[in-house]
């Protein structure tokens, strides 16, 4: 392939979405960025930078029909993936099916189609932040609580709230709007896990067909509100059957939207009775660096395979079968202050391959309740799944974040 003088847009040019820019330079490609951010580190590694929002449709329509680009792509983007789509459906891009984009980044759209399509889905209601607490107490009067308040069109655990039915509804509304967009809530059942972890991770689709299943379990920490991740263990745990269930259910429903090609995130619950609920089909990317993670384990380059989809080349994805076991572990804090360092035990120093830091010394550092607030992410490699459960039931006294 000669990517001399084609050119891709990229949508978004936060820390976490620097190595598709390096990879798509890296194939000899023309960059052009778009992010509204001031100070975004993409716009220093491209060949070209407009500063505007990567959700403006028309803006970002206007510069992709001016630059006359061959390909887009957002990141690990939730809020970029649906104009994404948009604007290459109207070029004549490649992309996957916009009504599938939009029902999959909103949430009470996907409930909606899973109900529909007969896939498992918790009772769940939508409604505007300005309702009346007493009016939603009564659409959810026939749930069975606790039940989750969330906004429908954001990610990484942002605006999310348990609650039990005498719980505090004005507080999680207002939380779950301060991260709304289209001020569009949802109100769901909360699903009691059978497996005792979140399934999350990434797959890869390549010409409707799942390539890799990069199914993890996911860490969550108590210390805070428990909702937000922390890490993603490879492997997750699952046992043969489990798993069985799962990669059919995620291939009927990516079948069933007639998703192309590309890399998905996904968040999986199993019930009691081993029923995949699927909370998130992402149509991007994973945040947090899943797909290095998944990159060392599978020994395949899904960055790179992210931007050839984009610009309609096959990726080839021949993924390997991992050895030990590999977990990504978000650096966080439950307490405010200015970022001092971090400690790694010594018993820990030797399974830690790779360090991203986000924070420079007496940088703000804040409370952990959405994956934005992230101070950096280490990743391991750990002999067994022993070494790594160690690591998981200890992380706090293995990994310190100094503040000041």
């Amino acid at each position: 392939m000669d990517f001399r003088e084609k050119k891709i847009l990229l949508l978004g040019g936060s820390a976490q979405q620097l190595v598709a820019i390096r990879a798509a330079k890296e194939l000899g490609l023309y960059t052009i960025l778009c992010d509204y951010l001031p100070d975004n580190p993409g716009q220093y590694e491209v060949d070209k930078f407009y500063q505007l929002s990567t959700t403006d449709v028309e803006a970002v329509y206007k510069v992709a029909r001016e630059e006359r680009v061959n390909g887009i792509l957002a990141y690990a983007s939730d809020p970029a993936a649906l104009p994404a789509a948009i604007v290459a459906d109207r070029l004549g891009l490649p992309t996957n099916p916009v009504t599938s984009v939009e029902i999959l980044g909103i949430k009470n759209k996907f409930r909606d189609f899973l109900e529909q399509q007969g896939f498992a889905c918790p009772k769940h209601v939508d409604f505007h932040p300005s309702i009346p607490i007493e009016e939603l107490k009564e659409r959810v009067a026939h749930f069975h609580f606790p039940i989750i308040i969330k906004p429908t069109d954001s990610s990484g655990s942002k605006g999310v709230t348990k609650l039990d039915k005498d719980g505090d509804f004005e507080k999680a509304i207002s939380w779950a709007d301060s991260y709304s967009r289209n001020k569009v809530l949802i109100a769901e059942e909360f699903i009691y896990r059978g497996f005792p972890n979140v399934i999350g991770g990434d797959i890869f689709v390549d010409e409707g067909k799942i390539v890799l299943y990069g199914e993890m379990s996911c860490l969550r920490d108590n210390d805070g509100k428990g909702l937000v991740p922390i890490g993603k263990m490879l492997p997750s745990g699952l046992n043969m059957n489990q798993i069985d269930i799962v990669h059919k259910e995620l291939q009927r429903l990516v079948s069933t939207l007639q998703i192309k090609g590309g890399q998905m995130n996904i968040e999986i619950i199993l019930d009691e009775k081993d029923t995949p609920h699927f909370l998130e089909l992402g149509p991007r990317a994973g945040g947090n660096m899943i797909p290095i993670q998944l990159s060392d384990a599978y020994n395949v380059d899904l960055v790179k395979a992210n931007v050839l989809v984009a610009m309609g080349e096959k990726a080839d994805i021949k993924p390997s079968i991992p050895e030990g076991c590999y977990m990504h572990y978000v650096l966080h804090s439950f307490q405010y202050g200015k970022f001092a360092g971090i400690e790694i035990d010594m018993n820990i120093e030797k399974f830690v391959y790779r360090q991203v830091i986000y924070k420079k010394y007496d940088d703000i550092v804040e409370y952990f309740d959405g994956a934005g607030k992230a101070v950096g992410i280490i990743f391991l490699h750990f002999d067994n799944a022993e070494q790594m459960r160690d690591f998981c039931e200890h992380h706090h006294s293995y990994v310190k974040i100094n503040l000041k």
